[in-house]
């Protein structure tokens, strides 16, 4: 069965569930179902390779002894079973002692997971389709629980409601690309949504491993925190399908909701990647979380303040996706600017063009690199243009990871060395950004020149179209008496 057969068969079963409503609702009861599937795949592949490894499951609870049996449980016997005995299982791993990492994993995953479906009849039907196609524990098959993952992901965007959560891939591979993240270094998204800065993190870093110890130090360097119940669940299976079998360290939380001064040295990491939601408003009193010249309800101001908090003192680096509004923004933002170029080092912005986050929003973005190592003395803006024959991007026409060697010849390396002015690239000091009073709205001042030609030449070229549309009219109507006098 073809992938997108697969997950539209899967979708027409949920349909006719009276349970089911929506989108969002059919994308998350089959979120949960292939987590438990592939959860279940590997814990046979943990037997054998984890020595004394113990299911953390009940044995009744595991996905190989109530969904395999294409002939087992269905209609009401396994609503019931799945309402009143599995979920409240599952649900009590994220807060029971005792309980193995593996176990918090799953516990975390269905903390605020739901069964939205009513027919016992139909959810056979769906955990069957979904048995009966897929094996994780089969190379092949493995490859396709990917791309199911980035169907379902591509049907949570056409949903409507994802845009606060979606970076598109070519953003989150430059990011992490021009970051270069090292096999030691602690990782982390604070507003990871599905988890998409992070597994390009975790596929940069593989290519580092060399020996069983760096597998366990790449397990350990990736961190990240994701508030909304689907996103979550949606960023844990991410990791597990990338290698990340415990992904304990992706947490179910608002990093906003902890006091700034609760973060001491111990939480500073060496590298944040992150696209915090923008536009949104936080609950009262979260913005009390935060020093006074910080205090706001404007999320990613609020995001921008934990990030330059959390950066570790020697060294640590951020790309953060900001809107325009925070370029030429004043009050909070003019704070969080000045402290950015007196505390930390401004070093590039790639100023992307409209439509790169379209259909969810048509806000121009900005993606902001900056390290704690010194003031910033100068920043370096860099335009990113259109492909050839593009007025924007569309979901036919994305942005793609290839538009970006422009920026990457350009870039210098690590070290950032022989940057060049170029038609696309400027750099602005930052005495000059603070004399503008930290606006960093900073325009290109590269000018395209236009030949407007001589007005003569101009007023000949007007007069010959002209005279052509004269006898073109002439034509048509010695055509049409011809026509007329024929009928007639």
């Amino acid at each position: 069965m073809s992938l997108n057969t697969l997950v539209k068969s899967i979708q027409d079963i949920m349909r006719k569930d009276v349970g089911v409503d929506g989108d969002a609702q059919r994308i998350s009861q089959m979120v949960w179902l292939i987590f438990l599937k592939i959860f279940d795949d590997k814990e046979q592949e943990w037997q054998l390779t984890i020595s004394g490894y113990k299911s953390p499951l009940p044995s009744r609870f595991r996905w190989s002894n109530w969904a395999r049996d294409a002939e087992g449980m269905t209609g009401d016997e396994l609503i019931d079973f799945v309402n009143n005995d599995l979920f409240p299982a599952l649900k009590k791993l994220a807060t029971a002692a005792g309980v193995s990492p593996h176990g918090k994993v799953v516990g975390s995953v269905f903390e605020d997971a739901y069964n939205y479906m009513k027919s016992g009849t139909l959810l056979r039907q769906v955990i069957n389709t979904i048995e009966a196609d897929v094996d994780f524990n089969k190379s092949g098959d493995r490859h396709l629980f990917n791309d199911i993952y980035e169907k379902i992901l591509a049907d949570l965007q056409s949903a409507g409601n994802a845009g606060e959560y979606y970076t598109p891939r070519a953003v989150t591979q430059f990011m992490v690309d021009m970051l270069d993240p090292q096999l030691g270094q602690i990782i982390l998204d604070p507003a990871c949504g599905t988890g998409g800065f992070l597994t390009c993190a975790i596929e940069h870093l593989k290519q580092q491993i060399k020996t069983p110890g760096d597998r366990t130090r790449l397990q350990e360097s990736i961190s990240g925190v994701e508030k909304k119940p689907l996103p979550h669940m949606l960023a844990m299976t991410n990791m597990m399908l990338h290698g990340i079998d415990v992904p304990t360290n992706i947490r179910h939380d608002n990093t906003l909701s902890r006091p700034l001064r609760d973060y001491g040295p111990r939480d500073r990491v060496d590298l944040i990647v992150t696209n915090p939601p923008f536009g949104g408003m936080e609950e009262d009193g979260i913005e009390n979380n935060f020093p006074r010249k910080y205090q706001t309800r404007e999320t990613a101001d609020l995001f921008m303040a934990l990030i330059m908090h959390l950066l570790k003192h020697d060294g640590g680096k951020a790309a953060v996706v900001l809107p325009d509004g925070f370029l030429f923004g004043e009050g909070v933002k003019t704070a969080l600017k000045r402290e950015l170029l007196e505390e930390f080092n401004l070093h590039t912005i790639v100023r992307m063009p409209k439509g790169v986050f379209s259909p969810y929003t048509s806000i121009a973005t900005n993606l902001l690199f900056f390290e704690k190592s010194g003031s910033t003395q100068e920043v370096w803006f860099f335009e990113h243009p259109y492909p050839e024959g593009y007025k924007s991007y569309s979901r036919s026409k994305p942005l793609t990871i290839a538009e970006f060697d422009r920026e990457k010849s350009w870039w210098g390396g690590a070290a950032r060395k022989d940057r060049k002015t170029t038609e696309y690239a400027w750099k602005v000091s930052a005495q000059d950004i603070a004399g503008r009073n930290y606006n960093l709205d900073c325009k290109n001042p590269h000018e395209v020149e236009v030949n407007h030609r001589a007005p003569e030449e101009l007023m000949a070229e007007y007069q010959q179209i002209v005279k052509q549309l004269e006898d073109a009219q002439q034509d048509l109507k010695a055509e049409l008496m011809t026509c007329l006098g024929k009928e007639s």
